[in-house]
């Protein structure tokens, strides 16, 4: 996967002046979904990982492009963490216009989870697998504060990780 790394780091190069690269549009959200489900699916066959997908029929306000990296990069970590189960996509029941990206992988400590999304932080499933940058996170984070979106995490160790995008938009900020 050495051109997810590589396309990590550009995503990371084009952040710093990420703004002027924002095209916002109202995108069909399941497209978006698709289109990384699809690069990703040798993954899930490799690994004989399930995938529950459910539709959405969300439109979303949103740069279809950032969003896809996004949710790309959460699918890629659902399947480092995860050994067996599955993951699932789906919208929130009792939250409006959120996606949910959850798996049955490793989980993520308590005490490492106020720090996920701080530049380079690994914590210690990603320090376990090695291969883990501690940017991909904070890249998300970045990119969907710049859209006015919003992402957290809610994990449990040895049971899973629930991603959650709220696409909502309360305001933009092209500074």
């Amino acid at each position: 996967l050495t051109e997810e790394y590589v396309e990590m780091v550009l995503g990371y190069l084009r952040s710093e002046d990420m703004s002027s690269d924002m095209k916002f549009a109202e995108c069909d959200l399941d497209k978006i979904i698709r289109e990384q489900i699809h690069k990703y699916a040798s993954v899930f066959i490799g690994k004989k990982l399930q995938l529950d997908y459910e539709r959405t029929q969300e439109k979303v306000l949103t740069d279809p492009k950032w969003l896809g990296f996004v949710i790309g990069q959460c699918i890629s970590n659902a399947l480092k963490y995860t050994k067996t189960g599955e993951i699932r996509i789906y919208l929130s029941e009792s939250r409006p216009h959120t996606l949910v990206i959850e798996d049955t992988g490793a989980g993520i400590s308590a005490e490492d989870l106020p720090r996920i999304f701080e530049k380079g932080f690994t914590g210690y499933n990603g320090r376990a697998d090695k291969k883990s940058t501690g940017i991909g996170l904070y890249l998300c984070k970045k990119i969907m504060d710049k859209m006015g979106h919003k992402i957290w995490i809610d994990s449990e160790v040895g049971k899973g990780t629930r991603v959650y995008l709220e696409l909502t938009r309360q305001e933009w900020n092209p500074e």
